[in-house]
């Protein structure tokens, strides 16, 4: 992996992660009661997300009505990912055991970016695997659909190599998605379990 290129791609996701963070200060007007300094809230108004065309991993076509009723950790990723995706799946399954009872009204939403070999059946075998949380929905389609999907949410990804061999780079943002489906705050994925509960357990508490 040309090595110019994961280091300018790193530097694109770095000025989204920053512009994202600048969006959702400016629409968090007023503080939480109760919020820790240095947590970021937003109202919900973010233009983060909004409709696509997809089919999860039984193959039954869904749309952005499934993030209607429950509270969405949505993020980007594929199967072949060597270490973010797999050590995220991980670290929202110790995520979800801290929230306890307010786990029940949470779901994960992987999207992959990698459609030409993330099918269906693929990401099913991938989310049946040991130490990945139950329940995770995962989501692919056609090229177009993917892209539609990725640019709704400001998801930086990257085809990087050719042939078999090729892998992807992406954005490592986790989104928070409300119940009335629209952005609540971002995730950061290194926040670890115990943090990532504490903020999503006030997020939630908000509405």
């Amino acid at each position: 992996m040309p090595r110019r290129s994961i280091l300018l791609f790193a530097a694109a996701c770095a000025v989204i992660a920053v512009a994202l963070i600048a969006v959702t200060v400016v629409l968090a007007s007023r503080p939480a009661p109760g919020l820790r300094p240095g947590e970021v809230v937003t109202t919900g108004e973010a233009k983060i997300g909004g409709p696509f065309q997809l089919v999860d991993q039984n193959g039954r076509p869904v749309d952005q009505t499934m993030l209607e009723g429950k509270w969405s950790l949505v993020f980007f990723g594929f199967t072949y990912c060597p270490d973010y995706c797999p050590t995220t799946l991980q670290v929202l399954d110790a995520t979800k055991q801290r929230l306890g009872d307010a786990a029940k009204d949470l779901q994960i939403v992987f999207i992959t970016v990698d459609p030409e070999r993330d099918t269906p059946q693929a990401l099913n075998d991938y989310l049946s695997m040991d130490g990945f949380p139950e329940g995770v929905i995962g989501l692919t389609g056609t090229p177009q659909q993917v892209d539609a999907a990725a640019k709704a949410y400001g998801a930086p990804y990257q085809k990087v190599g050719e042939g078999e061999g090729y892998t992807m780079n992406h954005g490592l943002t986790i989104y928070l998605m409300g119940p009335d489906g629209k952005f609540r705050t971002a995730v950061a994925h290194d926040l670890g379990p115990e943090r990532a509960a504490d903020v999503i357990r006030r997020v939630m508490a908000r509405g």
